[in-house]
């Protein structure tokens, strides 16, 4: 069992993030894009803390942004109390060894050119340049059979193997420098059905085996009842919704979460009843005033058109919704 600590391991606060707006002499100039919009979660350490939420809502690109390939537009994020956000290659380097990544794509994220013991033995040759071959390759076959993958893989290359051997070995290569922190973003939704479940297994196995804190971003609900120990939901580049995740799925407060909710279906009639949204989701290039869920929502009244909603606690949840504020529901 993985004990969750209360102290944050990463803080990310009012997170924003704008693609777009330049133009030029020639050229007009660009819609802004509002991927994200004031964003702020707490991640604790040993948490497997599921991000969960529709296509384009910003899941990703918040993985990327804490993980520090975007830097951000506005906010902070800090990791172990230091804030990181700002700092040039150099000064984050102690930082990449404990945070690393999970990209989504097997089949995209590994360098085809490269055999899986190259790839796996490059992390080590940047971070430890003082590890003699043997130790390294030690290391290598270590973190291979970890994962469930034949150290006899090595000499052969990404093209070889299935997606799943693949996924197995960018984990692998996410655990090369024993991190304490790994962002997962979507690392099951481009694998079969069957493959999908001893993936999950492998990551829940190295987060006891290596007291892993998790940032998972998923939109497969199912997955996070498995998986998750906390989740936010996000809409449009806002959080919506944060609670422990037996607690969403058991009384859901957001009339968004609900909707997501309500579209499992369930052999036995239980959880949510169908709720059913209208209209169309908004574009990131022209967000609603106020609530951005507001246009969707059956509870929506003037002040969720013009006031922004903001997360406050709600028992055991925190929800950004006027509606469960004022008890209309």
């Amino acid at each position: 069992m993985i004990l969750v600590s209360k102290t944050p391991l990463v803080e990310i606060e009012n997170i924003e993030m704008r693609f777009g707006g330049g133009g030029g002499f020639l050229s007009s100039a660009q819609p802004v894009v509002k991927a994200l919009n004031g964003v702020s979660i707490n991640i604790n350490k040993g948490d497997a803390f599921c991000l969960v939420g529709e296509s384009g809502c910003g899941k990703s690109t918040l993985a990327r942004t804490v993980i520090g390939l975007n830097p951000p537009s506005a906010g902070q994020i800090k990791y172990n109390g230091q804030r990181i956000d700002g700092l040039k290659t150099k000064e984050r380097q102690p930082f990449t060894k404990k945070m690393q990544m999970i990209f989504q794509n097997p089949y995209a994220s590994l360098n085809p050119r490269m055999t899986v013991y190259q790839t796996l033995e490059e992390p080590l040759r940047i971070h430890h340049p003082n590890m003699n071959r043997t130790e390294i390759r030690a290391k290598v076959e270590d973190v291979m059979l970890s994962v469930g993958n034949d150290p006899t893989w090595g000499e052969r290359y990404p093209h070889e193997f299935s997606g799943g051997q693949r996924q197995r070995i960018s984990i692998a290569r996410a655990l090369m420098l024993d991190p304490e922190f790994i962002v997962a973003d979507e690392p099951i939704s481009a694998l079969d059905v069957s493959i999908q479940a001893q993936v999950l297994n492998v990551m829940m196995d190295a987060q006891k085996d290596r007291d892993l804190t998790y940032l998972f971003i998923t939109h497969d609900l199912s997955v996070v009842e498995h998986f998750g120990s906390r989740v936010a939901v996000m809409y449009l580049g806002t959080v919506c919704e944060l609670a422990d995740t037996n607690d969403l799925f058991a009384t859901p407060r957001h009339p968004y979460t609900q909707a997501l909710l309500s579209a499992i279906p369930k052999i036995d009639g239980s959880g949510v009843g169908h709720v059913k949204m209208t209209g169309e989701v908004p574009t990131a290039m022209d967000l609603p005033s106020g609530c951005v869920f507001h246009p969707r929502c059956p509870y929506a009244n003037d002040r969720c058109r013009k006031e922004v909603p903001v997360l406050q606690d709600n028992g055991d949840t925190k929800t950004a919704c006027f509606a469960v504020e004022e008890g209309r529901m």
